[in-house]
């Protein structure tokens, strides 16, 4: 693995307010992570260009789902302005300076969201729907390039953005919360992804609603994201039912 060595940038990154010191806490997928140590990101493979010293301590990095033996080091995404610009990293967990999850953005960073929200769809629909999402009675924020941008302002959103949204449930979804959520991702302002993490890890809830619709030929399975690679199952919330699961090979 590769060292990168920045030089700490002395502006603050905008998004404080929300943000929390991290301590012994867990560290979940789609928490962005400020950087305290530049130098404690490690990289498999040289920086891409667009990752300047600048970005890299001006702009979070994302939590990515996977297992690291090593418990000092954290897997992370870094994201640049386009789609195509993502990289895989390692952070030192004892460099992370703030933590802001998505739960934590909405409230504070209303009156951005008022801003934006005449400007660019995927904001319009965070606020329209914001409501809707909380009337659930579950933990939810904004991930992808919404959440990015409401925790760095650095603009990344496009005028065709999807809303990415994380639903977190321990519980299986009432049949209230099934229809309160399909109501949501039919929203016609712009294309409403929702990813449910259950704790075990996180699927996706368009496809557990046509899931939902396949039990009663008993062939419902639903591709379940965890630490450890994809797993096919009929049953997201309990790994202990987990043995119709079926591992997904990467193709």
């Amino acid at each position: 693995m590769e060292a990168v060595s920045l030089k700490q940038a002395e502006d603050e990154t905008l998004g404080t307010s929300a943000s929390e010191e991290v301590g012994a806490d867990i560290l979940c997928p789609h928490d962005l992570l400020w950087i305290e140590d530049a130098k404690a990101l490690t990289t498999v493979s040289p920086l891409p260009p667009w990752a300047s010293a600048d970005r890299l301590l001006r702009a979070p990095v994302v939590v990515r789902r996977e297992k690291v033996d090593d418990p000092r080091l954290v897997p992370v995404g870094l994201r640049g302005k386009t789609r195509s610009e993502r990289f895989a990293a390692y952070l030192d967990r004892n460099a992370v300076a703030r933590r802001i999850r998505p739960e934590m953005m909405v409230d504070h960073a209303l009156a951005y969201i008022e801003e934006q929200r005449g400007l660019l769809r995927a904001f319009e629909a965070l606020a329209v729907l914001a409501p809707l999402l909380d009337a659930t009675g579950l933990a939810w924020g904004p991930t992808g390039g919404v959440g990015f941008q409401l925790a760095s302002r650095l603009p990344v959103v496009r005028a065709d953005s999807d809303l990415d949204i994380l639903l977190r449930s321990r519980a299986p979804l009432s049949t209230a919360q099934m229809l309160e959520l399909r109501m949501i991702c039919s929203s016609p302002i712009c294309r409403i992804d929702i990813q449910v993490d259950t704790g075990n890890g996180a699927f996706s809830f368009a496809e557990w609603a046509n899931v939902n619709a396949q039990w009663a030929s008993g062939n419902g399975r639903v591709l379940l994201k965890t630490d450890t690679g994809p797993v096919l199952t009929t049953d997201p919330w309990h790994t202990n039912n987990w043995q119709d699961a079926e591992s997904v090979k990467p193709a």
